[in-house]
């Protein structure tokens, strides 16, 4: 038994640390304070006695619906040392939203920010706590670790809904067991290190890189409950001088059109991307404005560490990179075979840090996660130096007039117009019952006028698009809709392109 209790990754996180004399040592950094290594394992039992006083055991599922912070690293860490499930939930969704999720999981207790609070009432079976109840009155002194296997479920992340029906990729210890590939062959991280991500942790992406590996590293993270806006990054940026430094394209699109200092990057030596393609203009302007490369990968909620990513100095804009250490990933054809370099296929990956499967989605695990390799779903090509170019989803993917439309390749060069600030493409039906592309973008200027700017994208697309790939009508919009992660909701844009008749 004694054995089985070092598989409970909180230990490896909040009890090493401490066995290690670095109770003092920078852990978590908020707005408000500095939290040591000491005062987190602290605050982590005390959750976890919480949870225990509100009659949470083992394999339970308790529900996070909190705000960045030291709230959050606290009950996600006291929740795994008791050997219970936690399921962080997105703070941005709604009341009817939230309680699908939660009636899915069955949480046993939702602990929330007392203003998201408001949205859970008659949560059947489940008890409503916000942090600061959760400890107080908590007792002094260590909690033992559950001591449970490699295999015993941690914690559930939900997709983040880019088709409209999320649902729960199961976690077990042996994922953040499982994080020192990623963390050593990319971010080289060490104990000097400090890490912030734009996202957010209820994002498998921040959870994982963000919280999870600095931690292992024994390093720090800085956790801010507000959302990535210019000033808050910059904040961030000039107070807490992180050295590694996560986001997604949309933000580091819109930072790069901020009025930010080039000199805002100068402590950062890691950046890194994933969630959607890095459009090379963004790598490029970045590269040029702040002097650092940024190394997008690709991951997912199912395997929370990347798995194929660009390395420092061996980057290339445009592209998703090589394979991590420790994992490994194939394109395979509609059939299942192989496909060779310059071929589209779509991307399998083998990496350590795999769900096990969908909670209560049978069919759909065994679609997805077949033996130890993962189907993405994501399409790519490689090249004969091995590096990895991504082409959209597959099921983002259309025919026009019997030819595939590449949604992410009509993006592509509609973003080349300089009036284009986002653009998202979608195949539906116009009133002949035919397929067509129908192209929503941002304008960089708000006030532009509409009809301009739709009539001058249409001759754009004529001289930098195939006939069946030119947008039957372009949509000129404030904004595309994307979910908390920054994954744009095509199932979003088809809905407004059948409601428009």
């Amino acid at each position: 038994m004694a054995d089985r209790a070092v598989h409970n990754a909180a230990s490896l996180l909040i009890d090493q640390p401490l066995a290690e004399k670095l109770a003092s040592r920078a852990a978590v950094v908020t707005p408000e304070r500095t939290y040591t290594y000491g005062e987190l394992a602290a605050l982590s039992d005390g959750a976890a006695c919480g949870l225990r006083r509100l009659g949470v055991e083992p394999e339970q599922r308790v529900a996070l619906l909190l705000h960045d912070g030291i709230g959050f690293a606290a009950t996600f860490l006291g929740a795994l040392k008791l050997g219970a499930v936690a399921v962080p939930l997105n703070t941005r969704l709604a009341a009817p939203e939230l309680h699908v999720i939660l009636a899915d999981c069955r949480a046993r207790v939702v602990v929330a920010d007392r203003e998201l609070a408001a949205s859970l009432d008659h949560i059947a079976g489940a008890t409503v706590v916000d942090f600061e109840a959760l400890v107080r009155d908590a007792p002094s002194g260590a909690v033992t670790a559950e001591p449970v296997g490699r295999d015993a479920m941690a914690f559930w992340l939900y997709t983040s809904g880019t088709t409209g029906t999320p649902k729960a990729a199961v976690h077990c210890h042996r994922t953040l067991l499982n994080s020192h590939h990623y963390a050593k062959d990319v971010l080289a991280i060490g104990p000097e290190d400090r890490v912030f991500a734009t996202s957010k942790l209820f994002f498998g992406y921040a959870l994982g890189n963000a919280l999870a590996l600095p931690l292992a590293a024994r390093g720090s993270c800085f956790l801010h409950p507000a959302w990535a806006e210019a000033p808050v990054v910059l904040e961030v940026l000039r107070g807490y001088r992180p050295t590694i430094y996560f986001s997604v394209p949309t933000v580091y699109a819109r930072l790069l059109r901020a009025d930010l200092p080039p000199d805002a990057f100068r402590s950062v030596r890691r950046c890194l991307s994933a969630g959607e393609r890095l459009p090379a203009e963004v790598y490029d302007g970045w590269r040029e404005r702040f002097g650092v490369e940024i190394l997008d990968g690709i991951g997912a909620s199912e395997t929370v560490f990347i798995f194929l990513s660009n390395h420092a100095g061996r980057s290339r804009a445009g592209s998703t990179g090589t394979e991590v250490e420790g994992s490994e990933v194939k394109l395979l054809d509609d059939a299942g075979r192989p496909v060779p370099d310059g071929q589209q296929g779509v991307l399998w990956a083998k990496t350590p840090s795999t769900a096990a499967g969908y909670w209560q989605r049978l069919d759909h695990s065994r679609r997805t996660f077949v033996g130890e390799w993962f189907r993405t779903g994501d399409v790519y090509v490689r090249d004969a130096a091995g590096f990895y170019t991504h082409c959209g989803r597959e099921d983002d993917f259309f025919k026009v007039a019997g030819q595939w439309v590449v949604p992410a390749d009509v993006e592509a060069a509609l973003m080349k117009h300089p009036a284009v600030l986002e653009a998202g493409v979608v195949g539906a039906e116009e009133a002949s019952g035919l397929v067509k592309p129908f192209v929503f973008v941002v304008p960089r200027d708000a006030a532009v006028d509409a009809a301009a700017l739709q009539a001058a994208l249409m001759r754009h697309a004529e001289t930098m698009l195939p006939s069946h790939q030119r947008p039957r009508e372009v949509l000129v919009v404030q904004e595309l809709p994307r979910t908390a992660t920054g994954k744009l909701q095509r199932f979003k844009l088809k809905e407004h392109v059948k409601t428009r008749g």
